[in-house]
């Protein structure tokens, strides 16, 4: 290739300047870079949230190229039509790109890598969104772990490359190609009213990112073990959302636990254990990539879990109208949100699919309609976890109790203060903020009178139980 033959430089996951690995390469050839983004096949196929969020870190990466010199150049369709088209436009000599691992993103991926190899482009894909490639951690005889503990222990001894610095340049084309506009994309459109209510929640692009970690390690960490199981208290990075769109990378939060880990921080390695949970999935995702659509485990095939969405239970369930406090408050936390806390999590997942006896697909693919830091790996390995059909699962005879976990770990119930407004004479703007977040249909109203429970802790319990007795796990 000639010195002045564009790269096009394909960003996804990857939503940041620094600790970049194909930014860096491209750039180091000392040829012009062309930033592309694609509303392709995969991004169309995501929820309404996880879709908003994106756009909004789109933009981000846009403002932070054009201080560089550099723009974001933005298509839709297709994804192999649009990079086609753009070499022709451009004369562009090579495509390249940082490797995704789910299903629907290696498929698109193995289909525009081959056919751009047929027409003479240079088509490559680079490591960044992950610590580990997937086939980098492996057990003694060469195969992939399926328990996290020993992927951990053989993890936390790989070595991890030091991070990258932004690249000062970005060689520009000599014309640049046109561009969609990103508002005419509309991506928040399915979002409706609920896009205002959430946006003050995010924390978009990768200066807040950085200083999102930076906060934590300050200031969080050392009370991380604690605290990040107590849903009313700020004591989690929240940098899933961060992670998930890669607007900052995982070797920077890798390298920025290590540090505190050697200054004795006692929440360090919890940390570091969290960020390498991410890595699991991920890992199993790329080895058995049914985990994102069926039950890892063959043996709950023929579980008889309830997969009608349009049942009432289900219904309550998803409007935080349950009767179950601590289940209504973490519904409602991720619609005003678009977040939920981990400990709520498992709370919703268990109640979801062991008290109400529904599958965990179900669930799955609201938190995909309604998550900002919704990923296709952990939100799948999070829900099987959960209902126990998954690797390294919680024992299915485990079920949680919401009414005991609350007491638990939300001792004086502020966290279901803050976010149900029944039965409270002066709710707080978090608790009304679910209302303008709710789709209208809902007909839901603070004055309401806060429900029985649809189905109560112990009942559950037993029904799950009773289930469960005489099947062959």
């Amino acid at each position: 290739m000639s010195a002045d033959t564009p790269i096009l430089l394909w960003f996804r996951r990857d939503l940041r300047l620094s600790d970049h690995p194909v930014l860096a390469a491209a750039c180091d050839t000392g040829r012009p870079v062309i930033p592309v983004f694609l509303l392709d096949e995969v991004v169309q196929g995501q929820g309404a949230c996880p879709t908003w969020r994106l756009g909004l870190g789109v933009g981000a990466l846009d403002e932070a190229l054009r201080d560089k010199g550099s723009r974001l150049i933005l298509r839709r369709g297709d994804a192999l039509d649009c990079l086609q088209d753009l070499v022709r436009e451009t004369g562009a000599g090579a495509v390249w790109w940082s490797r995704l691992y789910d299903p629907d993103a290696i498929a698109r991926d193995t289909r525009v890598k081959e056919a751009l190899k047929d027409d003479g482009i240079d088509a490559q894909s680079f490591r960044g969104h992950l610590l580990f490639e997937p086939w980098d951690i492996e057990t003694k005889t060469g195969d992939y772990y399926k328990v996290y503990t020993p992927f951990w222990r053989t993890a936390r001894e790989h070595p991890v490359a030091d991070t990258l610095s932004a690249p000062s340049n970005i060689s520009a084309p000599a014309e640049w190609p046109a561009s969609d506009k990103l508002d005419d994309w509309a991506m928040g459109a399915a979002m409706d009213r609920g896009a205002d209510v959430v946006l003050p929640h995010t924390n978009v692009g990768e200066p807040a990112a950085q200083g999102r970690l930076a906060s934590f390690i300050g200031h969080a960490i050392d009370d991380y073990d604690a605290a990040r199981d107590r849903p009313a208290m700020e004591g989690t990075s929240k940098l899933s959302e961060n992670l998930t769109y890669g607007e900052i990378s995982p070797r920077a939060c890798w390298h920025a636990g290590r540090r505190a880990l050697e200054k004795g921080k006692s929440g360090a390695e919890t940390f570091l254990k969290e960020l390498v949970w991410r890595e699991f999935a991920y890992h199993l995702i790329y080895h058995t990539p049914r985990i994102a659509t069926d039950n890892w485990r063959e043996e709950w095939q023929a579980f008889p879990w309830n997969e009608d969405e349009r049942r009432a239970e289900v219904k309550a369930w998803k409007q935080g109208r349950t009767g179950i406090r601590f289940v209504d408050a973490a519904m409602r936390e991720m619609y005003v949100t678009g977040h939920m806390h981990n400990r709520a999590r498992m709370i919703v997942a268990s109640y979801l699919t062991k008290h109400l006896m529904c599958h965990w697909r179900i669930g799955q693919k609201w938190f995909e309609h309604c998550l900002i830091d919704w990923d296709p790996a952990s939100n799948a390995m999070g829900w099987q976890w959960s209902a126990g059909s998954g690797p390294d699962a919680t024992p299915f005879f485990r079920v949680f109790n919401p009414v005991t976990q609350l007491d638990k770990f939300d001792p004086d119930h502020a966290y279901v203060d803050r976010w149900i407004a029944e039965g409270q004479k002066r709710p707080g703007k978090d608790a009304l903020a679910y209302f303008e977040a709710m789709p209208r249909s809902w007909s839901m109203a603070p004055d309401d009178p806060y429900p029985d429970p649809i189905v109560t802790a112990d009942d559950g319990r037993k029904r799950a139980l009773a289930a469960y007795e005489d099947r062959d796990f």
